[in-house]
């Protein structure tokens, strides 16, 4: 699937997807990487008939959707993602057992 999307020029370059994300949350993810290695991605469109700022329960999933010329790069920062492990939740300290021979906060 491709759109045509202009670029403030008279220039114009197809837009692909190069992934469909399963949440809305892993899509907004995605996009966020993308956009932080300098992919522009457009903005996510809702077609479905929900007046709703988040999307029901029974999202369909989204497009994303990159420049031609960059979906090589989309691509591969994608697949980097989506193949490694979660993120370790941060450790809090107060619910950390004391180690052997660590003296106890008072």
């Amino acid at each position: 699937m491709s759109e045509t999307q202009g670029q403030g020029s008279d220039r114009q370059e197809e837009t692909v997807a190069v992934h469909r994300a399963d949440s809305w949350a892993e899509a907004m993810v995605i996009r966020g990487l993308l956009e932080s290695a300098g992919i522009a991605s457009p903005p996510l469109t809702r077609t479905d008939p929900y007046p709703f700022s988040n999307p029901p329960a029974d999202f369909p999933g989204a497009e994303i959707l990159v420049r031609e010329s960059q979906v090589e790069e989309a691509r591969r920062i994608i697949a980097d993602y989506l193949s490694s492990p979660p993120p370790e939740p941060p450790e809090n300290d107060e619910d950390k057992e004391p180690e052997a021979g660590a003296p106890h906060k008072s």
